[in-house]
C-alpha cells in the first residue's frame, strides 16, 4: 500500500485551520492533514513526524511565521514550504521567498482560486525523482522573477507600467542588468520592484549584455524589503501592530543576510523579556549568558584588565559569542562552519538590532 504523504497547515486561526482542511481533502493523492496553532506546537510535530509539505501563516503571536520558515530551512532544507497569508504586501512576499518558500499565496486569492490552489500543491507533493520547477504561482513581479531565477531561464523580461517601460537582463537564472526610468543597476531594479501593476513579457536573451548587477537576486530582494522598512512609516493607530511585525521581519532578515542562526537580546534581569529571533526554547540559553557574563566580569576585576565584553564558545553543533551593548547582553549563534571573522561580524549584527 503507497504511504500517504503528510501536509501540516500552521494557522492561529482554528476556523481558517477548518476551513482549509476541507479545502484539502479535495487533494488528488488525498494526504494526511496535520494542523497547528502555534509555531512550538509546529516545530514539535515536524520533529515527530515525517512531513512533506508544510503550509504556513506570516502573521502570528510569539513566534512568528517568518521565524519558522528560518528554522525550517536550516532543519528540515528539504521539507517543501507555502505560505499562506491575509498579508498584500510585497515585502513580506520577497521575505518568504528570501528564505527559500515555494509559493507565496493570498488567502483571499487561494478560495478564488481553489482549483490552481489544489493543482500546485498537489505538484509539490510529487516524487522525489520528477524533474524541474516544484510549483508555480505567476501572481506578481517578485513571482516572475523568481521563477525566472529559479529555472535559470536566459531571458529579458520587459515590464510596462502606463507609459513607462523598464527592462530586466537574466542569464542562466542570474539577475545581471536592469534599466528603468533612465538609471541601470541596482537602482533601476529597485524602482522596478516599487511598480504594484502593469504587464510584462518575456523577450530574446541577449548574452552579450554588460554586466551592472553583480549581488544575487537573494540578497537584492532582502536589501530592498530592508528600504521598505526603513522608510515605512505608521499611518494610523491601528499599524502600530503591523509596524512591530515589520520590525520582527526585517530582523529576521538582517540574521538571514549575516549568515547567523539566531540571536537573543537580554535585557537586565527585571526590566523586560529576552526577545529571539531564530531559536525557540530560549531559556536555559539565557540563564547560560547571563552566567557566561557574570563569569567574565569577574574574571576581567580579578585581572584587573577592564572589563570583559566579548565571550566566545563552540561546539559540533555551532558557534556562540556572547556580546554586551549598553544595558543589553546579545547572544549571537552561528553554523559550526561559519567562515570569517565572526567577532567583526556579531558586532555588526549587534549594533544594527535596536538601531
Amino acid at each position: 500500500m503507497e504511504k500517504k504523504h503528510k501536509i501540516l497547515i500552521l494557522d492561529d486561526d482554528a476556523d481558517w485551520l477548518s476551513l482549509a482542511r476541507e479545502m484539502l481533502a479535495a487533494l488528488p493523492s488525498h494526504p494526511e492533514i496535520l494542523t497547528a496553532t502555534t509555531g512550538k506546537r509546529a516545530l514539535a510535530l515536524l520533529e515527530s513526524e515525517p512531513v512533506r509539505l508544510l503550509i504556513c501563516d506570516l502573521k502570528m503571536p510569539r513566534i512568528d511565521g517568518l521565524q519558522i520558515l528560518a528554522i525550517v530551512r536550516r532543519r528540515y532544507p528539504e521539507l517543501r514550504t507555502v505560505v499562506l497569508s491575509a498579508l498584500e504586501d510585497e515585502e513580506f512576499r520577497s521575505r518568504a521567498y528570501a528564505l527559500g518558500v515555494d509559493m507565496f499565496w493570498i488567502k483571499i486569492e487561494m478560495q478564488r482560486n481553489s482549483k490552481m490552489f489544489i493543482e500546485c500543491l498537489e505538484s509539490l507533493l510529487g516524487r522525489d525523482d520528477e524533474p524541474g520547477f516544484r510549483g508555480i504561482q505567476s501572481k506578481s513581479l517578485m513571482d516572475i522573477i523568481q521563477m525566472e531565477c529559479l529555472t535559470r531561464s536566459s531571458t529579458v523580461l520587459r515590464i510596462t507600467r502606463g507609459p513607462l517601460v523598464a527592462k530586466l537582463w537574466l542569464q542562466d537564472g542570474e539577475l545581471i542588468d536592469a534599466e528603468a526610468e533612465g538609471v541601470r543597476g541596482e537602482a533601476a531594479f529597485r524602482r522596478i520592484l516599487a511598480w504594484k501593476s502593469g504587464t510584462f513579457e518575456n523577450l530574446p536573451a541577449e548574452p552579450n549584455r554588460e554586466r551592472t548587477i553583480v549581488k544575487p537576486i537573494n540578497a537584492l530582494l532582502l536589501e530592498t524589503a530592508q528600504d521598505m522598512d526603513e522608510n515605512a512609516t505608521p499611518a494610523t493607530p491601528e499599524s502600530i501592530e503591523d509596524s512591530a511585525h515589520r520590525k520582527t521581519v526585517w530582523k529576521l532578515a538582517l540574521l538571514t543576510r549575516e549568515g547567523a542562526e539566531f540571536v537573543i537580546s537580554i535585557p537586565p534581569e527585571g526590566m523586560g523579556e529576552p526577545e529571539a529571533i531564530g531559536a525557540t526554547n530560549i531559556a536555559p540559553l539565557v540563564k547560560w549568558t547571563r552566567h557566561a557574563a557574570a563569569i567574565a566580569r569577574r574574571l576581567g576585576e580579578r585581572l584587573e584588565a577592564g572589563p570583559v565584553l566579548q565571550v566566545g564558545g563552540q561546539n559540533l553543533e555551532r558557534q556562540v559569542l556572547v556580546l554586551e551593548r549598553g544595558e543589553k547582553l546579545f547572544l549571537v549563534g552561528w553554523p559550526a562552519d561559519a567562515a570569517g571573522n565572526l567577532m567583526e561580524k556579531t558586532k555588526k549584527l549587534v549594533a544594527s538590532w535596536d538601531s
